[in-house]
């Protein structure tokens, strides 16, 4: 997450995240899952600026960069007006906001755009309103708003998250990776991919994944990316097999699918490949289809 003041505005780079390893552990008493995940903050992201109303009014004002139909809500249906709100009542301030959101990340996708904007919306507004809350505070509000939130308000590049995903353990060395990533015309509910999902009697570990990646033997840890929603995902949505299935047959060193849907990615060896790659797969008619790197 990049923020950078302008002027009476705070402007927010909110990136988006792929999950290259989610494993689901069991279902808990709170009627969410246990999980434990490795996730990595991309170049894709959303941009918002921030702006103090001279009321106590949430304002959101949104605009698409995804080229298509798909309605943003601006309401309290929309995760970045349910932060703001949640900061206000916390707090106790009576200070508002006006906050412009120029979405990227598709919806309903399992790159987290959702989440990755309120967590933009609790570090922003906290330093806009001057509330000087410490970091465990804002991780609390960001477990009350969803399983990915935490992830972006603690601002790393990569981590593992264990628990809903507020548990979070930072990968203490770079992961310097580059992607194709690609959604089919229709996404996928995070709740209905959970819903329909069964729990490994034999789970797998993260950690091989993740000294493999540090040591950068991508085709030794292409065998570990792992996914357990992603056969859920292909028999409630076809659209994600057939993606799969391009994917795997471009010089991709694996594929799989991230969060609970339908957006999969292909690891890729250089950024110049994956750049190459999404050109080819926008031009075979692939809905929404881009070239990423890891964030440092």
């Amino acid at each position: 997450m990049l923020i950078r003041q302008d002027g009476t505005a705070l402007w927010v780079h909110a990136p988006a995240k792929l999950n290259l390893f989610l494993e689901v552990l069991g279902k808990r008493a709170d009627g969410f899952h246990e999980l434990e995940t490795l996730m990595v903050a991309i170049s894709l992201h959303d941009t918002l600026s921030f702006t103090e109303e001279p009321t106590p009014a949430i304002r959101l004002h949104c605009h698409s960069r995804l080229g298509s139909a798909e309605a943003v809500p601006t309401g309290d249906g929309n995760l970045v007006v349910r932060a703001a709100k949640l900061l206000q009542q916390y707090s106790g301030t009576s200070r508002g906001v006006s906050i412009h959101l120029w979405k990227r990340i598709p919806m309903a996708a399992g790159l987290a755009g959702g989440s990755t904007d309120a967590a933009a919306a609790l570090v922003a507004l906290d330093r806009l309103w001057e509330l000087g809350l410490a970091p465990e505070e804002l991780l609390s509000l960001a477990a009350q708003l969803g399983s990915d939130v935490a992830f972006f308000v603690r601002r790393v590049p990569a981590a593992i998250c264990r628990g809903r995903g507020e548990k979070i353990q930072e990968v203490d060395r770079p992961l310097e990776l580059s992607f194709v990533v690609a959604r089919p015309a229709s996404g996928l509910s995070t709740a209905e991919g959970f819903r329909h999902c069964r729990v490994s009697s034999r789970p797998r570990s993260v950690r091989p994944l993740v000294e493999l990646l540090i040591d950068g033997r991508l085709k030794a840890a292409s065998r570990c990316l792992h996914n357990s929603l992603q056969e859920t995902a292909t028999q409630l949505n076809p659209e994600v097999t057939d993606l799969i299935t391009r994917l795997d047959g471009q010089p991709v060193v694996a594929s799989a699918m991230t969060g609970s849907g339908t957006a999969c990615f292909g690891l890729c060896g250089t950024p110049r490949l994956a750049g190459r790659i999404a050109r080819g797969l926008r031009g075979s008619g692939v809905p929404w289809v881009t070239a990423v790197q890891t964030r440092a």
